[in-house]
């Protein structure tokens, strides 16, 4: 485990041997890195939150393994891998980031293979909501049995995935392609990874669907060019950081690099790729590259909230009063720019994809 350039103490994380302890270390850490934002780059910024957030979920996972051997399991009975997607896949998780993650187990036989890795998953989830990581809304995580699934299991899921093309097993493939191991058997990730750009090379159909997922995004600028902020509910007046600039050039990345064989699952490294590759515009690239590293520097600005003892939370707007002010409405109206300009050259390509398929 490397220290971080901001020296702080992530090697401490190993030496805690309890959820609780463990739970105290991320805290006193996370306030050392939020005070530290003001005066740090974002991207090295980004880059300790996720060292952090990495030191903490490996240490989770030997907690877990150690509290089922001395719930009388054993050991694991056979190799797995502990694997996350989203923005933890994307190394890209703000300091109040969810649970987005998987187990890969593998196919050899052992007749406590099944039980085992079903308490272990369950466990491990509570474990990591104990430390501050909500469960996933959309139940992508260890504990469920879609996201917990031999080698061969999952091989067989990622085909069927790739072969209906329907929205909802779309979705799950995107979801699918930000995977990131993190501890266990990394052999058993590196298989999984290449059995799935397998797929994608050999099913030249799924560009499209991939492509009618990602252009479906909430309207960041109108007609004139003026921003749109939220309309009703608590939030209306403010801006949505996440779904109105950040995620619209996660997809956009993620697409461009999928289509052109970029194994990245970070939308920093995927655009560096991009850039050297000249996969596209390079204009366009470089200005999605400038704006994605601002979208990083909003989230992890807006307002938040200490809840638990020092846990931090954040709805992910920008207040109304905050947004409308000089620079940062500039900035912010030429990054949206950049997003709709990305959104239309890919609106371009979804309408070739299509007319090529009639």
């Amino acid at each position: 485990m490397k220290e971080s350039s901001l020296h702080l103490p992530l090697l401490e994380l190993t030496e805690a041997h309890s959820p609780e302890a463990l739970k105290r270390k991320r805290i006193a850490i996370q306030q050392q890195l939020y005070a530290s934002l003001p005066d740090t780059d974002i991207r090295e910024w980004v880059k300790t939150v996720n060292d952090m957030h990495d030191a903490i979920m490996q240490q989770a996972v030997t907690i877990c393994e150690q509290q089922l051997l001395e719930a009388g399991y054993g050991p694991p009975p056979v190799a797995y891998s502990f694997i996350v997607f989203g923005s933890a896949g994307r190394l890209e998780q703000t300091l109040w980031s969810d649970q987005d993650n998987g187990l890969i187990i593998s196919d050899e036989q052992h007749e406590q293979k099944e039980h085992y890795f079903q308490t272990f998953g369950s466990k491990l989830a509570d474990i990591l909501e104990q430390l501050g990581y909500e469960k996933c809304q959309g139940k992508v995580m260890c504990s469920e049995p879609l996201w917990r699934k031999t080698l061969q299991q999952w091989q067989e899921q990622l085909n069927e995935w790739r072969s209906e093309l329907s929205w909802e097993p779309v979705r799950n493939w995107i979801i699918a392609s930000d995977m990131r191991h993190i501890a266990g058997d990394d052999q058993l990730s590196q298989r999984w990874t290449h059995h799935f750009y397998d797929g994608l090379r050999e099913t030249p159909e799924l560009s499209a669907a991939i492509l009618r997922n990602t252009v479906r995004h909430k309207a960041t600028l109108n007609v004139l060019g003026q921003i749109v902020p939220e309309r009703f509910g608590e939030h209306a007046g403010d801006f949505d950081v996440k779904y109105g600039i950040y995620i619209p050039l996660v997809n956009a990345s993620r697409f461009l690099a999928l289509q052109n064989g970029i194994y990245e699952s970070s939308t920093l490294k995927r655009l560096e790729r991009l850039i050297q590759l000249e996969a596209a515009s390079l204009a366009l690239l470089e200005m999605m590259q400038d704006a994605f590293r601002t979208s990083l520097r909003m989230r992890n600005s807006t307002p938040m909230r200490e809840v638990d003892d020092g846990l931090y939370e954040s709805s992910g707007f920008m207040l109304q009063k905050d947004w409308r002010q000089k620079p940062f409405f500039h900035e912010l109206r030429e990054s949206l720019g950049i997003v709709k300009k990305a959104h239309r050259v890919l609106q371009r390509q979804l309408r070739f994809l299509e007319r090529r398929r009639l």
